[in-house]
């Protein structure tokens, strides 16, 4: 069996699946971040055996009859094994309960399509029910063309499962890693209570060539960098990948409900 090899950004070098794990998902040669495959990053977090999914069956579909998306979605679910771009579901985090989103990059760049917004809703409406924090794990292309209104539509659906989680007194933590862009930064990635990033991550809305058009004018080199939001007021911390654990664990810690700290 020949093992899954990824290829670092950075310096191009290639690293095995089981090396990279190991590393925590960063380029021993160039220390480049990699991007994690959620139940790698769901590990990472929480502590072990905990983790219990949520909306495991919800799938990505070609529900307009886009041209090559059928083919697309069997290709992103044959490589990644998923059956959507985000993986969802309820963990403890050093003994702390919460759920947890994390989406996918490698499934069609973690776009938002129905399945995403679905999924990341029932998340919400889980943890609203169960009075439990929810942790986010965002990285997206934004919406997904191929769904066309439909995935624009889960920008509104999500943020109101967002609202109604916090109206109940709950809280609400995302991890902004690279990249997040588009729909998803416009919504639910920014409605945090607490915005973390991962170092360097790029993160907004539109790119940067359609933002130096748009104002005619010219961009500085880290523009849309996580250090770049975090100067700006935009991020409230930026976390290595090696504290995110302990930094979310200290988090929940501090904002469990008064009930749950009895």
């Amino acid at each position: 069996m020949i093992e899954t090899t990824l290829s670092c950004p950075g310096c191009k070098k290639k690293h095995a699946l089981t090396a990279a794990e190991q590393a925590g998902f960063i380029c021993p040669d160039c220390g480049k971040y990699l991007r994690v495959p959620p139940r790698s990053r769901a590990a990472m977090i929480a502590d072990a055996g905990s983790f219990s999914e949520i909306g495991a069956g919800v799938r990505s579909v070609d529900i307009i009859g886009f041209p090559g998306y059928a083919d697309k979605l069997a290709k992103a679910q044959a490589e990644t094994g998923e059956n959507s771009a985000v993986l969802c579901g309820t963990a403890r985090i050093k003994g702390m309960e919460c759920a947890i989103f994390v989406m996918d990059p490698r499934f069609i760049m973690a776009s938002m399509g129905s399945a995403v917004g679905e999924k990341i809703t029932r998340t919400f409406e889980y943890a609203t029910e169960h009075g439990l924090p929810v942790i986010g794990f965002t990285a997206s292309g934004g919406a997904r063309m191929q769904e066309g209104i439909v995935s624009l539509m889960q920008m509104a659906k999500c943020s109101g499962a967002v609202k109604a989680h916090s109206e109940a007194g709950n809280f609400y933590v995302t991890v902004l890693t690279d990249p997040t862009t588009g729909g998803v930064t416009a919504s639910f990635a920014m409605q945090g209570d607490i915005i973390l990033a991962e170092p360097k991550a790029l993160i907004g809305f539109a790119g940067r060539r359609v933002v130096e058009q748009t104002t005619k004018s010219a961009l500085p080199d880290n523009f849309q960098s996580a250090e770049f939001l975090f100067d700006h007021g935009f991020v409230d911390q930026i976390v290595p990948r090696e504290s995110m654990r302990d930094t979310l664990a200290r988090i929940l810690m501090l904002h469990q409900r008064s009930e749950k700290r009895a």
